[in-house]
């Protein structure tokens, strides 16, 4: 992160280790921990401020982490752990704790929600820097396709068009993940908020990311023009507030100051707006605070001082919106009225806190509160009225962000933000910008004095990979057993496999198997012709790796061979998925098989693929006599 002035050095936000296996090969690493730097372990004062129910209030900043390394926000190698860690302190509240009276119930459920809330900002803020990072790194590569065709074509008004573009803060760097490790990195973080999330596999990160990309870009763009129509109804001016890569998230709202005195009495609808009156406000027409001056031509469009016939005028910010926010745009910021966003947020969490800790209602335990709840939300919804609607915290965590990459913001219109930001804060956990700068370089430190601490983080590591050889020593109802020890002594009891030159070679084969069967699931799922859109070189190699390791290999595997051999006219490539759905031999292994048999009728290979399901069903014990003889049936009538 840069300071938005430009002056102050870069700050580190995020760490991610990539654990390598001591070697150079890129196919058995593992993404590890990601840690977000801001996001620390709270001091004794913040964690009982964040205990004391109906508490809504900032309570100072932390700025010394005591050197102690920082707490990973997410295990990428471990996500199923964070799940059942969730279950097992949901069973812990609703068993014991909400059992020892109201006072303690209330108590440790607030805590619960100020952690749960403190955690899931910064898990937002993480994923918006990768969102624009992969944004910027596809525009950038965009324009250097552009511009390589502008090369070749021999037109100079395209060079230069794509090289007028202005700079990129993204493009002079190497990318330092792969496609598939960033499309890990943004769906774990984006399942981690879910409650099923961690035990969510491989084959829904695109859709989980496409998902959320696909919300966001709805919920800006229905917003924007909202937003727009009622600023402009309303004779005020509308200014969108742009990341690096161009997206808006966030929204001003300003009045000219000469507009004040001359429409006295306009009339005025908050639908949407939900601020005060700026037309019959005293306080506007003397306002001492923020204000910037603003040239307009003659056909009142924003220009430069020094533009013929420019006219002056004096703009006084109203309000900031979040503009990725469901059903209409979020008041963050009224620069008249502090408590005005504040209260609006307290209303959600107040009722929430209410109806579960004091009352014990909830949306699936009581109908009445269910449908009540329902109905006010649509009427509140439609009416726009900013009352009880969803959490602010993202549409914060994202401003927070913008501030610190946003270069164009006027420093004193920054640090007026940066202020009224905190003072709306509901949760104690919570730090000032400030203090999160300090936090960041303090804990990147921390990390780095661990990172080379012989028992730091390499021992850590390695303790990682002796945990992930337990599933070749035991089977799923063993690793069951296993898993509840560790959830029952809080984490501390976990069961680690001695290290064996068989376990380790059977480790780094598990890791390519996963790295290979993610990439043939993206070439699978390509709506092109495979032969087109991808390189066949590297669709080979990984379909020879199935064809050489694939008998452990997931039903993902084989149901990607299958579709690759359907979408791909190269000899090389169809044998060999022929001959990683032999290898997998499992039951959707075959069925593929069978599919590909009924319909190749005039193919060179179907003598060939009843061979291999005559074996398949031979060679494997597991196959149940009635799935061997239907097999067997079907090729006999073929």
């Amino acid at each position: 992160m840069k300071n938005g002035g430009g002056s102050a050095p870069d700050v580190p936000l995020i760490s991610i280790v990539r654990d390598t296996l001591n070697d150079t090969e890129p196919e058995n690493d593992r993404l590890r921990y990601v840690w977000m730097l801001t996001f620390t372990r709270p001091n004794l004062t913040k964690r009982l401020a964040s205990a004391v129910p109906f508490f809504y209030q900032h309570v100072g900043n932390q700025r010394d982490v005591s050197g102690k390394p920082p707490r990973p926000i997410i295990d990428l190698a471990n996500p199923k752990q964070q799940t059942w860690n969730r279950f097992f302190w949901m069973g812990m509240q609703h068993v014991f704790l909400d059992s020892y009276g109201l006072a303690l119930k209330a108590s440790t459920r607030t805590y619960r929600q100020n952690a749960a809330d403190y955690r899931s900002g910064h898990v937002m803020q993480a994923l918006s820097i990768l969102d624009t990072f992969e944004r910027l790194r596809a525009r950038t590569r965009n324009e250097n396709e552009m511009l390589a065709l502008g090369e070749r074509v021999g037109n100079p008004a395209s060079t230069h068009a794509v090289t007028d573009a202005g700079p990129n803060p993204l493009s002079v760097l190497t990318p330092a993940f792969t496609p598939g490790e960033m499309l890990e990195l943004r769906a774990r973080l984006i399942l981690s908020s879910q409650i099923f999330g961690g035990l969510a596999s491989p084959d829904s990160f695109a859709e989980t990311v496409t998902g959320r990309v696909a919300a966001t870009v709805d919920n800006s763009g229905h917003n924007w023009e909202l937003l727009r129509q009622r600023a402009e109804a309303e004779g005020l001016y509308f200014e969108p507030l742009a990341m690096p890569d161009g997206q808006a998230t966030h929204a001003l709202l300003w009045v000219a100051k000469s507009d004040l005195s001359a429409d006295t009495n306009r009339e005025f609808s908050k639908r949407f707006l939900n601020i005060a009156d700026p037309w019959k406000d005293e306080r506007l027409r003397n306002w001492n605070g923020y204000a910037r001056v603003v040239y307009f031509d003659s056909e009142n469009r924003p220009t430069s001082a020094d533009t013929a016939g420019a006219r002056k005028v004096e703009m006084i910010p109203l309000a900031i919106y979040g503009l990725d926010h469901p059903k209409i745009p979020a008041l963050l910021i009224d620069f008249r009225h502090s408590l005005n966003p504040k209260k609006r947020e307290m209303s959600r969490r107040a009722l929430n806190d209410v109806a579960k800790n004091i009352l014990s209602v909830s949306n699936f335990g009581n109908l009445p509160y269910f449908l009540g709840r329902k109905v006010y939300d649509f009427v509140t919804g439609r009416r726009g009225m900013d009352l009880n609607q969803p959490t602010r915290l993202q549409s914060y965590s994202e401003l927070k962000l913008l501030l610190s990459f946003n270069s164009t913001i006027d420093p004193k219109l920054r640090d007026e933000i940066e202020r009224r930001i905190q003072n709306v804060s509901l949760n104690p956990l919570n730090n000032d910008d400030e203090a999160e700068v300090q936090l960041a370089q303090q804990q990147y430190e921390s990390l780095l004095d661990y990172a080379q601490r012989p028992d730091g983080l390499s021992a850590k590591i390695e303790r990682d990979r002796r945990a992930e050889m337990v599933p070749f020593e035991h089977g799923r109802s063993a690793r069951v057993f296993l898993g509840i020890a560790n959830v029952l002594t809080f984490g501390r009891y976990v069961h680690r496999e001695t290290a064996t030159p068989e376990l380790e070679r059977r480790l780094e084969t598990s890791r390519r198997l996963a790295y290979h069967t993610q990439f043939l699931n993206e070439v699978a799922k390509s709506s092109a012709t495979t032969d087109v859109a991808w390189d066949m070189s590297k669709v080979t190699h990984s379909l020879q790796f199935l064809a050489d390791e694939g008998s452990e290999a997931p039903t993902s595997a084989a149901k990607a061979a299958a579709e690759i051999f359907r979408k791909t006219s190269d000899a090389e490539a169809r044998r060999l998925c022929l001959e990683a759905l032999s290898k997998i031999n499992s039951k959707t292994a075959r069925a593929e098989l069978l599919k590909i048999y009924e319909h190749e009728p005039q193919s060179d290979l179907r003598a060939e693929i009843a061979v291999r399901l005559r074996n398949a069903v031979a060679s494997d014990a597991r196959v149940k006599p009635a799935e061997a003889r239907s097999v067997l049936n079907q090729l006999n009538q073929q």
